[in-house]
């Protein structure tokens, strides 16, 4: 019998991240996996329908255990978000003093907030187990951008507090080579226990033939954004670039697919540059729709707002997007340019700057049926050859394999 993987992670089914798949893929492989999460409010920042501070705090979801800790609802100020925060490590500090669940080794999915490690360290530390982590974000360096706080009495304790969660954990993965290079700088002396895990798509992220309604077939050049929508996200370059196409009667729809706190902000400065007609904005979707939704449109689209953090992510999306062969138009730079360009399998331009981004988006609508069925090609052999969930995880279970 394997051993009791317990997964720390402030959000999980049915908020939609890759943690679900991965505490998924434990279980086929004969771990048991319990999970501490909070109650689902992301991105929308209200609880879920069904769920509450009264309401479904334990289920079983395709047979792994679900404990669900009390957190105040993110909302859509930047209160709420802090409160969210240390509400969900505050009821996780009760939780680790009287709870009765074993388990072998604790897996904390960290997303921000960082914060939520500390649960993972206090548990492992209780019950002298290993203890992994798998960052998503950096802190304190998201913390600045998010919060635009640069203020060494706030900074400074925080980077102390990271300090601290990466000296604890026994394994730390993370998303890209950079992210790599930054925390093995946090981590003197033990360099060698940083790896670089990168981010799969989920099985139903392929090629289709089927179509969602939801993009209009209108002769438009459909490109399509899937996901959060939030400062990081940079989307206030589209109205700019809609603008420009709009000068030079370049009939072109950008499909936002999601929800997030910056939405709002987004349809102003839409209003502001008079392109409402170059947007469709779909809303929130199930992320098994997402591959039907690439399916009806031309090219994908993924963005960072102008700052260094960024140049060293590889977003989730992009995986997704490759997995489903769909050529990409980017604004970024760093590691996630470097993997378009090494795959062929789309356009990129500077951060912020819509003169460029209109300039790939003409590139591309003048590329011929044969050129685009390549860059779909070329996405995917790039996906499997980097991005196989299969060998991914059969590394990941040689690293787990200390504790077994």
């Amino acid at each position: 019998m394997k051993k009791h993987i317990l997964i720390v992670s402030q959000y999980f089914y049915p908020e939609q991240f890759r943690i679900n798949d991965i505490a998924l893929e434990w279980l086929k492989r004969g771990y048991k996996v319990t999970v501490l999460t909070g109650i689902p409010n992301y991105p929308q920042g209200k609880f879920f329908k069904g769920y509450g501070l009264l309401k479904k705090r334990k289920e079983t979801w395709n047979g792994v255990d679900i404990i669900r800790i009390p957190l105040f609802a993110r909302g859509k100020t930047s209160v709420g978000m802090v409160l969210n925060y240390f509400s969900f490590v505050i009821s996780g500090f009760f939780w680790k003093c009287f709870t009765k669940v074993k388990a072998d080794c604790v897996f904390t999915f960290e997303v921000s907030p960082m914060t939520q490690a500390l649960i993972g360290v206090w548990y492992s530390k209780k019950h002298k187990i290993p203890n992994y982590i798998y960052v998503q974000d950096l802190w304190p360096e998201n913390v600045e951008i998010v919060t635009g706080i640069h203020s060494k009495a706030i900074i400074g304790p925080i980077s102390k507090m990271v300090n601290y969660i990466y000296k604890n954990c026994d394994k730390i993965f993370a998303t890209s080579p950079s992210f790599v290079k930054e925390i093995q700088k946090r981590t003197p002396g033990e360099e060698n226990k940083v790896l670089y895990w990168p981010q799969y798509a989920e099985e139903f992220y392929e090629p289709t033939d089927v179509k969602s309604s939801l993009i209009p077939q209108d002769g438009a050049l459909n490109i399509t954004f899937t996901g959060n929508i939030g400062t990081a996200q940079g989307l206030e370059i589209l109205p700019k670039t809609a603008r420009l196409l709009k000068e030079q009667n370049i009939k072109v729809r950008f499909n936002i697919v999601g929800d997030g706190r910056n939405k709002d902000n987004l349809i102003t400065c839409i209003k502001e540059n008079e392109v409402e007609e170059y947007f469709n904005l779909v809303g929130w979707q199930h992320s098994t729709n997402i591959p039907h939704i690439l399916a009806a449109s031309d090219a994908a689209f993924l963005s960072f707002a102008n700052n260094s953090l960024y140049s060293m992510t590889i977003p989730a999306k992009l995986q997704s997007y490759m997995a489903c062969g769909i050529p990409i138009l980017a604004s970024v730079c760093g590691e996630t340019e470097r993997i378009i360009k090494e795959a062929l399998c789309g356009f990129v331009s500077a951060i912020g700057k819509s003169a460029e981004l209109a300039e790939i988006v003409i590139q591309f609508s003048n590329l011929t049926d044969n050129e685009k069925e390549t860059m779909k090609e070329n996405a995917i052999q790039y996906y499997n050859l980097h991005f196989n969930k299969s060998e991914l995880h059969i590394q990941m279970e040689n690293e787990l394999m200390v504790f077994v």
